[in-house]
Order: structure tokens, then C-alpha cells, then sequence
């Protein structure tokens, strides 16, 4: 079995190391030749993926930044970037330009996998009619399904190995074809019926809890003006043994997926003349949560005589969520863009993330971070750190993530 993989990051290195270790040879494709050198030399760059693994992985992984290789595959992945426009709008640029060469050197009797999450319809619509430029049609000279990526980084206790894989074919032969293949990684794979039912699929589990997020999010807002501990409400209700989920504010939401999905469905919708303004709601009011939170923290420092400008404010954390250094959509870099407006001298530190582009700055030591800080703001909680033994070290913490025990010098969300 050859396989090729378009698109080696958070999604497309994990299945192609593998594949690898399924004994299927792997045609992996990049356009940055930064990663292709990496790779190549034996270097990850995905958390996920250790360099052990990849090592093991590379005597099977044929590496390119051209598509031409893909010719030689029985299937091809395609786990590209699916973002949001400036606008907060579907940006398929990637998608469309890697289905426009990937059908260039289509051949008949491949099998094509759409992985990058998506409105229903684009693999259907959008991706096919490109595949078929070069004259072979999609479910009848090639197969297609879509089966969308369900990657949480940085968890050990659910992988690609042990989360059922969903599969929607075009045709019932393509998805018989797409199980198949899953089935030499999957331990389970879930069959739908059509493309359309798995793209709106992965879309609900992530918009599920965007909204449940954005509703513990407003209420955390409330209980700000009524003086009420949100964490201890949630502990609270966590205790019934039924009809409750936990879920916790934050900060925002951030990575490839939650801050996404939600704006791709509600964009679809409207061509359906049906606005889902509950959902859109729910991802207006996450963005919010960047600017509640740098609101919060200039009443702390009001409380103890400091203005916001001059004032030191260690940011402890600035990925998207603990245990991974990726800063997609992280609110971590909204909160330090609105505390440099505001005049204040920030710094950070974070383990998992060497440098930002917002200020053009570098993870301070912790010691160094902390010194002379006037505010520590915990905005991701990496587990590394000792939150309790810290908040002794500075004169006021702000714990946007409730992991701080009370103490007369710390303010939770």
C-alpha cells in the first residue's frame, strides 16, 4: 500500500508516521521546504510526534514538496489548512490549490481522502470538479470521501490509533475503499453515508462545545458584576451525576479548529438563507472574551493604586492550550496586542513557545518574568508550573483558567 499525504502539520505528520509504522509506504508532500528539511533530517516539529518515531517512520516516508510523486499513491490524504479570512470567512485557498495540482497528476483507480475540516458540500462541490480537470471523474475513474481529522494535540489517553475514524464516501465503493485504508491505523471506523454528513459531523463536535465554552464564558461575565466565584459554581454543578457537562471559561478559544468551525457553518448557512445566529453568537462572544479579560485586569491594578501604563505584567502561558506550542488563533497574543496598546510593559514565558510575533518577543525564563512583575496573568496553564507557589512570589496573580487556590493576592475569572 502506497499513501500519499499532502500537508505535513498537526493532522498530516501523525498519519503519515503511522502509516509508516503499518508498513505502508508514505509519499509525504509539503510546500515549505522548511519542513521537508526537517523532516528529512530526522527533526519533528509536531508535538505528537516525537523524533524517535519520525526516525523509525523515515526508511518508509519519501519526502517532496511537488505533487508529481502522488501519481505512484493508491490513496492520497489531504490534511492542508482550512483558516478564516481576515473577514472571518472560509479562506479555502490552500484546499483549492492543492485539490487544482493534486488533479494534474491524478491517475484512474486512486483513492482521495479529504481530511481538512470544511462546510458541508466542499468535498462535493468545490474539491471534485477540480480533481477532475484532468479528465477523470470522481466516482467512477477515482474514488473520494471525506473523513474528517479528529487530532486533540497534545493528549495521550485518545490518539489516531484509539478515536473511531469517520468516513463519508462519494460512492459506496469510495468509502469501502476509505475504510479500508483507515483500518491499517483505526482501531474503529464509523461509516456514514455521504461527504456532507461527515463534514457537518466534525463541525457539531467542535461547535458543541464552542457554544457550551461561550455559555460558561457569559456566565462567568455575570458572576464578575454580581460578585459570585464562577469555579465554584461549575464545582457545584459538577457534582449531578447526570444531565451536566463541565465545561470552564477562559480567556478565549484558540488552535485550528474551535475559533474556525463555527464561523465555516454559520458562512454556509447563510447561502441557505437560514442564519444560525445562536452559533454565531456563541463565536461573537468567545472573541470577546480577550478584551473582559484586560478589562478585569486594569481593575486589579485600580484596586491597588497601578494604571495599566508602566505597569510589568508577566503573561504565564501564550499557546492555545496546555501541553503544545502551537499559537493558532491563541488569545494569549489578543490579550498582549490590547495590554500594548494600553501602554503596559509586558513579558512571557512559556516552556512550549520560544518567541511570538506579537512585539516580536521571546519566552523569558520564569525567574526573569517574574521579576519586578506587578501582575502575574495566568492565561494558559501549562502543568509544569507550580500556580500556588508562584502567586507567592508576585504581588497579584490573575488566573483566567482557575488553577490558583484562594489566596488574598489572586483573582480568578
Amino acid at each position: 500500500m502506497r499513501v500519499g499525504i499532502v500537508g505535513l502539520g498537526y493532522v498530516g505528520l501523525p498519519l503519515a508516521v503511522a502509516f509508516a509504522a503499518a508498513d505502508a509506504e508514505v509519499i509525504g508532500v509539503d510546500t515549505d521546504s522548511r519542513r521537508i528539511d526537517a523532516l528529512a533530517g530526522g527533526r519533528s516539529y509536531v508535538e505528537d510526534v516525537p523524533d524517535a518515531a519520525l526516525e523509525a517512520a523515515l526508511p518508509r516516508l519519501q519526502l517532496s514538496s511537488d505533487y508529481a510523486p502522488l501519481a505512484a499513491a493508491d490513496a492520497v490524504l489531504i490534511c492542508v489548512p482550512t483558516p478564516l479570512s481576515a473577514n472571518r470567512e472560509p479562506d479555502l485557498g490552500p484546499l483549492l490549490s492543492c485539490a487544482h495540482a493534486l488533479g494534474g497528476v491524478l491517475v484512474g483507480g486512486q483513492l482521495v481522502v479529504l481530511e481538512s475540516t470544511s462546510y458541508p458540500g466542499t468535498t462535493r462541490e468545490r474539491v471534485a470538479p477540480l480533481l477532475e480537470r484532468g479528465g477523470l471523474r470522481a466516482g467512477v475513474d477515482f474514488h473520494l470521501a471525506y473523513s474528517p481529522e479528529r487530532v486533540d494535540p497534545g493528549r495521550t489517553d485518545f490518539t489516531l490509533a484509539n478515536t473511531p475514524k469517520v468516513v463519508g464516501g462519494l460512492t459506496v465503493e469510495g468509502g469501502d475503499r476509505a475504510e479500508a485504508l483507515y483500518r491499517l491505523v483505526c482501531g474503529e471506523v464509523v461509516r456514514v453515508a455521504t461527504p456532507e454528513v461527515a463534514e457537518l459531523a466534525k463541525l457539531l463536535e467542535n461547535i458543541f462545545r464552542a457554544v457550551n465554552i461561550a455559555l460558561v464564558n457569559e456566565l462567568a461575565l455575570l458572576t464578575d458584576r454580581m460578585g459570585i466565584d464562577i469555579w465554584e459554581v461549575i464545582d457545584a454543578a459538577s457534582t449531578k451525576p447526570y444531565g451536566f457537562m463541565r465545561f470552564e471559561p477562559g480567556p478565549g478559544m484558540g488552535g485550528h479548529c474551535l475559533p474556525v468551525d463555527p464561523f465555516y457553518l454559520a458562512w454556509r448557512a447563510r447561502e441557505f438563507d437560514m442564519p444560525v445566529e445562536f452559533i454565531e453568537l456563541a463565536g461573537k462572544l468567545n472573541q470577546q472574551m480577550p478584551y473582559h479579560c484586560v478589562a478585569k485586569l486594569q481593575r486589579l491594578l485600580n484596586e491597588r493604586g497601578l494604571a495599566v501604563r508602566g505597569a510589568r505584567i508577566a503573561v504565564l502561558g501564550v499557546s492555545y492550550k496546555p501541553g503544545v506550542g502551537d499559537v493558532r488563533e491563541s488569545p494569549a497574543l489578543k490579550i498582549i496586542a490590547l495590554l500594548d496598546e494600553l501602554g503596559a510593559e509586558v513579558v512571557y514565558h512559556d516552556p512550549l513557545v520560544a518567541e511570538i510575533e506579537v512585539g516580536a518577543r521571546r519566552s523569558l525564563e520564569l525567574d526573569d518574568a517574574l521579576a519586578g512583575a506587578d501582575v502575574a496573568l495566568i492565561v494558559t496553564a501549562h502543568r509544569a508550573l507550580d500556580y500556588d507557589a508562584l502567586a507567592q512570589r508576585v504581588p497579584c496573580v490573575l488566573d483566567l483558567r482557575g488553577v490558583t487556590a484562594p489566596a488574598p493576592n489572586v483573582v480568578r475569572l
